[in-house]
């Protein structure tokens, strides 16, 4: 068992059975009564954030997560097939708990994946990944009225907002966190 105090970010609390990732965390002393610690969680199977206070000194229970570097090999009907980077293990990856990822996975394409028990949690992505646009209509000149951007299909299968001057061929880096164009990428 941990305390309050072991809190940081990144950390993962067993509460009620579920597991929690610590997204932010605040200690508080006020001027009038006990210390606490204010947190954001995530649930790190469902996604879903909530705010938790704990009383200073309270005991929590930590969970053992291991974060490993895996390498993307395929997708097997459901499930996605990821390569250990260290001991060449081969781990089906369940498409659940892969979820939005599956949009900006390339094969041989290195990803972090969080372990518990054996069990994989979720995939973490690099920031920011390289893909090229696989269809996009033709942008006319002059064309502003929809604030310069028109939907284009990457590589994935995903469909993203880009400038109306990209064409098809183009690649480009898109934010794996909210799926955004951020810039055109010169090979």
């Amino acid at each position: 068992m941990a305390s309050t105090s072991d809190i940081k970010n990144g950390a993962v609390l067993k509460i009620d059975g579920q597991l929690w990732a610590v997204i932010d965390f605040q200690h508080v002393k006020p001027g009038k009564g006990g210390a606490f610690v204010r947190t954001k969680m995530k649930n790190v199977l469902t996604g879903k954030v909530v705010d938790k206070t704990f009383n200073a000194g309270a005991k929590i229970e930590t969970a053992n997560v291991d974060r490993r570097d895996f390498t993307y090999l395929y997708r097997d009907g459901e499930a996605f097939v990821f390569m250990d980077a260290a001991d060449f293990d081969q781990i089906n990856v369940p498409e659940v708990v892969v979820g939005d990822a599956a949009n900006f996975m390339l094969e041989n394409q290195l990803v972090t994946i969080a372990i518990n028990e054996g069990l994989p949690l979720y995939v973490e992505l690099p920031a920011s990944v390289v893909l090229e646009i696989t269809y996009t209509e033709p942008g006319l000149q002059g064309d502003r009225s929809t604030g310069g951007t028109k939907p284009a299909t990457v590589e994935t299968g995903y469909q993203i907002q880009v400038p109306l001057f990209l064409e098809q061929g183009t690649r480009v880096k898109v934010d794996t966190r909210t799926g955004d164009y951020l810039s055109r990428v010169n090979d």
